[in-house]
């Protein structure tokens, strides 16, 4: 009888700890993302801090390096991007009304995007809210762009650790496993890294290229706001799935303002980006990089998307990519040492050691 106490027992604390760490991580999991998404910078900026220090130039400085080049190219884009599309906003509405009364007579008188922009402005001046709420409404968007900054401080200071810690971390975990597993670990941690770095180096290339074409074809066509939509195109390219879907459906709708046919062009561009992107782009610059099946990724989009919510799809693929390869080495038993994973602008490593 006091076995069987003990063993309910047992039993019993084993189940309250399983909900506890369930419970804790699910409290984290904001937390755990952002140290995976660091991961993943790491894992796409190291190849080239390795090829620094090959130089003799010091990982702590590679890093700065690649970081500097983030944000010069983040601030170029910016300064491209931004006074282009002020004028385009500009040249859509025209000369701004200053008070009620022209706001209502453009609003009557225009038509198009302008008039969909104006009838919205004057909608949202008759439901002006109170001052306080205002200040409120202020003083949150302040705090959520606030964390948004520690976040992205936090995922990058993760990336740059990570990349100064990485080997003696392998060596740690190679160590707490059977000597006659602990090169399969190793190679497969390799590969898995390789798998990420080349995914996210692939991602940018993408996304240089749908912005690029698209927004010449929106130029070309005379689409309003054809820069800011043909950006917009290409940084949603990081959604998986649901990303080229939604700026579809913005180039059509932002069409339909002037034109069917205007609409049924842009849709037509989107769509000829996407076959090339899918057939010609993607096979030749990553080939297959995760090895999952555009099923897969569907459906793990939806599910993470539905558990967690908007930010953490962006990290389906990768996670996906990470499971998938680790299905791959522990049940199909593959030796990841012979996977061969596009380089995505350097040059190839081997996983095998």
């Amino acid at each position: 009888m006091g076995d069987v106490a003990r063993k309910a027992a047992v039993s019993t604390i084993v189940v309250i700890a399983i909900v506890a760490v369930a419970l804790a991580l699910w409290k984290l999991k904001i937390v755990i993302a952002l140290v995976f998404l660091g991961f993943i910078v790491a894992a796409a900026v190291r190849p080239g801090v390795e090829r620094l220090a090959e130089w003799r130039i010091p990982r702590p400085a590679g890093v700065l390096v690649h970081y500097l080049a983030v944000a010069g190219a983040i601030a170029l884009l910016l300064w491209l991007v931004v006074p282009r599309a002020v004028d385009q906003v500009g040249h859509a509405l025209g000369s701004v009304p200053t008070s009620r009364q022209e706001l209502k007579q453009q609003a009557k008188h225009s038509t198009g995007i302008k008039h969909e922009l104006l009838a919205g402005v004057q909608k949202r001046l008759k439901r002006l809210p109170k001052a306080g709420s205002l200040i409120h409404g202020a003083v949150a968007i302040g705090v959520k762009a606030f964390e948004v900054l520690i976040g992205i401080l936090f995922v990058f200071a993760t990336a740059a650790y990570w990349i100064f810690e990485r080997e003696r971390a392998i060596r740690l975990v190679t160590s707490l496993v059977p000597r006659k597993h602990r090169r399969v670990v190793r190679d497969t941690w390799e590969l898995i890294d390789l798998k990420l770095g080349a995914f996210v180096r692939g991602q940018l290339l993408l996304i240089a290229f749908v912005a690029t074409v698209l927004s010449l074809c929106f130029w070309g066509m005379g689409l309003p706001f054809w820069l800011l939509i043909g950006v917009a195109a290409g940084i949603v390219e990081i959604i998986p799935v649901i990303g080229p879907i939604a700026a579809g459906a913005l180039a059509v709708g932002v069409g339909l303002t002037q034109s069917w046919h205007l609409a049924l062009a842009a849709g037509i561009a989107v769509l000829a980006v996407r076959l090339l992107e899918d057939y010609v782009v993607i096979p030749r610059v990553m080939g297959h990089v995760t090895g999952i099946s555009p099923l897969l990724v569907l459906v793990g989009v939806t599910a993470i998307g539905l558990l967690f919510g908007g930010f953490y799809v962006l990290l389906a693929t990768p996670l996906l990519a990470v499971l998938v390869t680790l299905v791959d080495v522990i049940v199909r038993d593959k030796d990841p040492a012979e996977e061969d994973v596009p380089a995505v602008l350097f040059a190839k490593e081997s996983t095998g050691r």
